[in-house]
C-alpha cells in the first residue's frame, strides 16, 4: 500500500468498489485523471478484501486502502461505488469532508438528495451517468449538481469529464433516464451491431468483414452530419 506523503500534490481522487479483472481494465476515472496534466487520482477499493491495486498504479496512479486518506488529499473525489455500497463509504468519510471539497457520485441510483443528507449540510455535490465508451473517449455523459454545487463546479467537472467524451449538465431527473439511454443503450447497439454482421455472414461475407461494416455503419450514422438529415425520417 502506497503512503499519501505531503509531497503528493493531488487535485483529483477515486474512491471504487469493483475487482478491476471483473469490470473495467481501465476504469474511466483514471482516464478522466492521466488525461489532464497536472491531476493526480487516488484509488480506494472499498471490499473486505483489499484488492489489486496495481492496474491504477500501472497508470501512474497513487493508492491507499483508505477512503478517509482519499478525501485528506484530495479536493475533487469521485465515488464509483455500487449503489448500495456508498451510504457505509459516504458515513465513513464525512467527518473528513470540508467545504472545499468537490464530491461527484457515479453510483446509478442514488440522488443527490440522499447524498446530501449522508454528507455534511453544506457539501457540494455532483452526480455524473457516465457510459462504457468513456474508456475509449467517446462516452455521452450527463450530469447534475446538488444544492451547493455552483456553475463554478460544475464547468470543472464538466471540462475534466471532456477527457472521456462529450458531457452535458442536466436537471437529475435527465440523469436517470439517461442510464437507459446511454448506460444501457450501448449493449443495445452492439447487440444490434452483431445482428447485422451475423446477417452478412449468412449471406456469405467472411466474418472479419461483415463486422467491420457493421460497426462503421454505425459511425457513419452517428456522425453530425447524419443526425438531422433534411428528408431522412420522411423517406419510405
Amino acid at each position: 500500500m502506497d503512503g499519501l506523503g505531503e509531497s503528493w500534490l493531488l487535485g483529483v481522487g477515486l474512491v471504487q468498489a469493483f475487482a478491476m479483472g471483473e469490470t473495467h481494465e481501465d476504469p474511466w476515472g483514471c482516464r478522466v485523471a492521466s488525461n489532464r496534466k497536472g491531476y493526480g487520482l487516488g484509488g480506494c477499493p472499498t471490499y473486505p478484501a483489499p484488492i489489486p491495486l496495481s492496474p491504477l498504479q500501472a497508470l501512474g496512479c497513487r493508492t491507499t486502502h483508505s477512503n478517509q486518506e482519499v478525501l485528506q488529499n484530495c479536493f475533487l473525489v469521485f465515488f464509483a461505488t455500487k449503489p448500495h455500497v456508498l451510504p457505509a463509504v459516504l458515513a465513513e468519510v464525512a467527518p473528513v469532508v470540508t467545504a472545499e471539497h468537490i464530491l461527484v457520485s457515479v453510483a446509478a441510483g442514488v440522488s443527490l438528495s440522499t447524498l446530501e443528507e449522508l454528507l455534511p449540510p453544506t457539501a457540494r455535490v455532483l452526480r455524473v451517468s457516465p457510459n462504457l465508451p468513456c474508456m475509449v473517449q467517446e462516452g455521452a455523459m450527463v450530469m447534475a449538481r446538488g444544492r451547493h454545487a455552483g456553475s463554478s463546479e460544475a464547468t470543472l467537472l464538466q471540462t475534466l469529464l471532456e477527457a472521456c467524451g462529450q458531457c452535458e449538465e442536466v436537471p437529475e431527473a435527465h440523469v436517470d433516464i439517461h442510464t437507459g439511454l446511454s448506460g444501457s443503450g450501448v449493449a443495445f447497439v452492439c447487440a444490434f451491431s452483431e445482428a447485422l454482421a451475423e446477417g452478412a455472414i449468412k449471406m456469405g461475407m467472411p466474418g472479419g468483414l461483415a463486422h467491420r461494416i457493421a460497426a462503421q455503419t454505425l459511425l457513419d450514422c452517428s456522425s453530425p452530419t447524419m443526425q438531422e438529415p433534411p428528408d431522412l425520417h420522411t423517406r419510405k
